[in-house]
């Protein structure tokens, strides 16, 4: 059995800059972590922070889709959890924008509840880059 996490977001900002906010290396690092992102379908990149005694400290991933600016894709892996992650923005009129997270693969409850609490945390962050 697997655990899917979705998670809706909106924000005020141009769907341009959200979508800046999700593929842009030094924008990803200010909300998720230091990285070597680029939105090119095939790229593998790293998620990086300081290791814990519980975590290495980093997340292998290769993009999956580029569909700007409606689709962004990619594995999410981090020990023995592989994870897919899909954003999908959706502008909805009046200068809101829609983000949608899924995260599908996730093994188990533990996991799935640390991967709800730390989106909720960098997507709050995401907010300041739009203010």
């Amino acid at each position: 059995m697997s655990f899917t996490l979705n998670l809706d977001y909106q924000y005020t900002a141009t769907i341009e800059k959200v979508w800046s906010a999700l593929t842009d290396p030094t924008k990803l690092a200010k909300w998720v972590l230091e990285n070597d992102f680029q939105p090119v379908v095939g790229h593998r990149f790293q998620f990086r922070q300081k290791p814990t005694e519980y975590w290495d400290g980093i997340v292998e991933g290769e993009v999956l889709i580029v569909d700007e600016p409606s689709t962004l894709s990619y594995t999410w892996g981090t020990g023995a959890e592989k994870h897919t992650v899909t954003w999908t923005l959706q502008d909805l009129g009046g200068g809101k924008i829609n983000l949608h997270l899924e995260q599908t693969g996730i093994s188990n409850e533990q996991a799935y509840n640390g991967a709800k609490y730390g989106w909720g945390a960098m997507l709050g962050q995401l907010v300041k880059l739009f203010e």
